[in-house]
């Protein structure tokens, strides 16, 4: 005699939906980021006397090979202000600041058109640097 077999089914419970949602959403949100820039190659200027800002709403960054960058992806200094007012929105006045990182051999022919489109799209700049290394000579 041939006995019937019980079949089983692997489901996962509709309780545990929820949590395995919730940490899928925890896992991205940690591995999401906001601004990546890390593939912009420039080395900052430095001065002696470094205050420091607050969050930025945006980022602008000049590299190595005086290429402009608004928040990691490369963009014109022609787009740039029409861009940057997009991205600053109705922020308040002392709330719009955007952190410019400037490769320390650019010339002023490369950063006084994205200064000017910074203007021009009502942010505050705040200029990235790196404070200067103090050598003690005995």
């Amino acid at each position: 005699m041939k006995l019937p077999r019980k079949k089983l089914t692997a489901s996962v419970p509709a309780f545990a939906m929820g949590d395995i949602g919730f940490l899928l959403l925890i896992f991205f949100v940690i591995l999401a980021r906001a601004q990546d820039d890390s593939h912009i190659q420039w080395q900052p200027a430095k001065l002696a006397d470094i205050k420091m800002a607050a969050a930025p709403l945006a980022s602008v960054a000049i590299d190595s090979g005086f290429k402009v960058y608004l928040d990691g992806k490369e963009i014109s200094p022609d787009e740039l202000a029409g861009a940057l007012s997009s991205v600053l929105g109705d922020a308040p006045s002392g709330q719009r600041n955007v952190f410019l990182k400037v490769h320390k051999e650019a010339k002023a022919s490369h950063f006084e058109p994205v200064i000017a489109a910074i203007s021009e799209a009502g942010g505050d700049l705040v200029h990235i640097l790196e404070p200067e290394e103090t050598s003690t000579k005995p």
